[in-house]
C-alpha cells in the first residue's frame, strides 16, 4: 500500500476509531459509579444488575443484525445511524429521573455500542485488504481493550470529582460521539454494493434476539434471585435452547440468514469463534475482578485501582499495534495467535496465584503478560474470518466474531461473579477476614480464566497456516451476484 492510500485510510480511521472508543467506553465506565447512581435514583439491587445487563444485553443481540445489515445496505450511513442512537440512549441516559428510565436508556444506548463494534470491524474490512488490515487491526485492538480497561478509570475520576457528578458518566461521550460523525462524513468513503431482491431476514433475527435474551436474563439472574437447580434456570435455559434452536432452523432456509450457517461451518470461522469466546472472557474478566480486587482486598479508591490497571493496558496497546505492523509485514497470522494466546493463559496462571498480600510487582507482571495477550489475539481472530470470506459476507462474518466475542464476555464474567462469590461466602464462614477471603477468591477466579484460555491456544494451534489476501475482493459464494457502485 503506498504512503498516499495509507494516508488516507488514517483519514477515515479517525472517526471510526472515535466511534469504536466512545461506545466501548460507555460500556464500563458506569460500574465505579453504578453504587451513586443507584442511590440517588433509590434503585433496587435487582434493577442496580440490570443497569449493566441491558446494555450488554443489546450490544449483543444487536451485533449480528447489524453486521448482516452492512452487507445490504450502505456501510457508512449504518454507522452514522449507530452513532446516532448512541448519543439519543446517552443523552436520556444522563437525564434519567428513576431506575427505571435510566435501564431503558442503558438498553437504547447498548444498540449503538453493539452496532458500532461490529460496523467498525466491517468497515476495516471493506477499506483494505487482509494483507494490510493488521497494520490498522492493531490500532482497533489497542482502542477497545483500551477504553474497556480505562473506563473503570474514569468512572471513577468522575465519581470522586464533586463539581462533575455520576451523569457526567453518559454526558463526557456526547462532544466526542459528534465529532467521530462529523469525521466520518467528511472521511469515510466506502463502496455500496448493491444487489437486487434484498431480503431480511426478521424471524432469524426476532429468534436470535429472544434465544439470547433468555440466556443472558438467566446469567444475570441465576445463583442470586434463585437457585441453579431450579424451575426458573429449566425454563431459562429450556426456552433459550428452543429459541436457538427455532433460530437455527431459520437461518438454515432462508435466503439472506443473519448469520450465514455456510460461513460459520468453515473450519477457520468456527475456530476463530472458540478463540474468540476466550480473548472476550478474559478481556472483561480481568478489567472487572481486577479492579474490585484492588479496591475491597487492597483497599485501594476507584480512581488507584483503574491507575494500577495500566500495566495490562500498556501489554495491549504495544502488542496490538507492534503485532498488527507484523502481521501486515509477514502475511502470516498463526504465529501471532499462538504466542498472544499462550501470553494470555500464562498471565491468568501467574494471576492464579494472587491472594491479599502477593507483591504488586508479580501482579503488574501478569498483566502486561494478559495484556499482551489480548493485543495479539482481539481483532487477529476477526482477521481470519474476514480474509476467508467473499467481501458480500464480511460484515455478517465479522459480526458473528464478535457476537460470540461478547457473549463470551458476558456469560464469563457472570458466572466468574458466581465462583468469586461463593469463594468468599466459604471463606468467611469459616472466619478468613473478608479482604483476605476476596484476594484468595480472586485468585480461583483467575485460574478458572486461565483454563478457558487454554481453549484460545488449542484454537490458535488447530488453525491452517493463514497467508493474507493482498486485495479486498474474492470470489463470490455460488448463487449470490453484486455490483459495486
Amino acid at each position: 500500500m503506498s504512503e498516499a492510500s495509507h494516508r488516507q485510510v488514517l483519514k477515515a480511521l479517525s472517526g471510526l476509531l472515535l466511534a469504536l472508543f466512545v461506545s466501548t467506553l460507555a460500556s464500563t465506565v458506569v460500574s465505579t459509579a453504578l453504587p451513586r447512581m443507584l442511590g440517588d435514583l433509590r434503585g433496587s439491587p435487582t434493577q442496580y444488575t440490570w443497569v449493566v445487563t441491558a446494555t450488554l444485553l443489546a450490544a449483543t443481540v444487536a451485533t449480528p443484525i447489524f453486521g448482516k445489515l452492512a452487507d445490504l445496505f450502505s456501510k457508512r450511513a449504518l454507522i452514522q445511524l449507530a452513532v446516532l442512537i448512541f448519543v439519543a440512549g446517552s443523552v436520556a441516559a444522563g437525564l434519567a429521573q428513576d431506575a427505571g428510565q435510566l435501564i431503558a436508556a442503558r438498553a437504547l444506548q447498548g444498540v449503538g455500542v453493539g452496532a458500532l463494534q461490529t460496523l467498525v470491524n466491517v468497515a476495516i474490512g471493506a477499506l483494505v485488504p487482509p494483507r494490510e488490515r493488521g497494520r490498522y487491526a492493531g490500532y482497533l485492538s489497542g482502542v477497545t481493550s483500551i477504553s474497556t480497561i480505562g473506563g473503570p478509570l474514569l468512572g471513577g475520576f468522575i465519581v470522586d470529582t464533586s463539581w462533575l457528578g455520576w451523569r457526567w458518566c453518559f454526558f463526557v461521550g456526547i462532544p466526542v460521539a459528534v465529532a467521530a460523525l462529523v469525521m466520518l462524513q467528511l472521511t469515510l468513503r466506502l463502496p455500496v454494493h448493491r444487489r437486487d431482491n434484498v431480503k431480511i431476514d426478521y424471524w432469524g433475527g426476532t429468534l436470535i434476539t429472544a434465544g439470547v435474551s433468555v440466556l443472558l436474563i438467566w446469567v444475570s439472574f441465576v445463583d442470586d434471585a434463585f437457585a441453579w437447580a431450579s424451575w426458573q434456570s429449566a425454563a431459562m435455559v429450556g426456552g433459550s435452547v428452543l429459541l436457538l434452536g427455532a433460530a437455527l432452523w431459520v437461518e438454515s432456509r432462508v435466503a439472506e440468514p443473519i448469520v450465514p450457517l455456510r460461513v460459520v461451518r468453515q473450519r477457520a470461522t468456527a475456530l476463530a469463534i472458540l478463540g474468540s469466546l476466550a480473548a472476550g472472557t478474559a478481556m472483561y474478566g480481568a478489567t472487572v475482578f481486577l479492579t474490585q480486587y484492588f479496591q475491597v482486598s487492597r483497599g485501594h479508591s476507584p480512581t488507584e485501582a483503574g491507575l494500577l490497571t495500566i500495566p495490562m493496558m500498556a501489554g495491549i496497546l504495544v502488542s496490538s499495534i507492534a503485532g498488527g505492523r507484523l502481521v501486515s509485514r509477514t502475511g502470516r497470522l498463526k504465529p501471532f495467535l499462538v504466542t498472544g494466546a499462550t501470553s494470555l493463559t500464562a498471565g491468568f496462571v501467574v494471576l492464579g496465584l494472587i491472594d491479599q498480600r502477593t507483591p504488586m510487582p508479580l501482579i503488574a507482571a501478569a498483566m502486561v503478560l494478559v495484556g499482551a495477550g489480548v493485543g495479539l489475539t482481539l481483532q487477529n481472530f476477526v482477521l481470519v474470518v474476514q480474509n476467508a470470506v467473499a467481501l458480500t459476507d464480511i460484515g455478517a462474518a465479522s459480526a458473528t466474531v464478535v457476537f460470540f466475542r461478547s457473549l463470551g464476555g458476558t456469560v464469563g464474567v457472570a458466572v466468574l461473579g458466581a465462583v468469586l462469590a461463593r469463594q468468599v461466602g466459604a471463606g468467611t464462614a469459616a472466619g478468613v477476614p473478608p479482604a483476605a477471603a476476596y484476594g484468595a477468591a480472586t485468585g480461583h477466579v483467575f485460574l478458572v480464566s486461565a483454563a478457558v484460555a487454554v481453549v484460545g491456544i488449542v484454537a490458535a494451534l488447530l488453525l491452517k497456516p493463514i497467508t493474507l489476501r493482498t486485495r479486498t475482493e474474492v470470489r463470490e459464494p455460488a448463487g449470490r451476484s453484486g455490483a459495486a457502485s
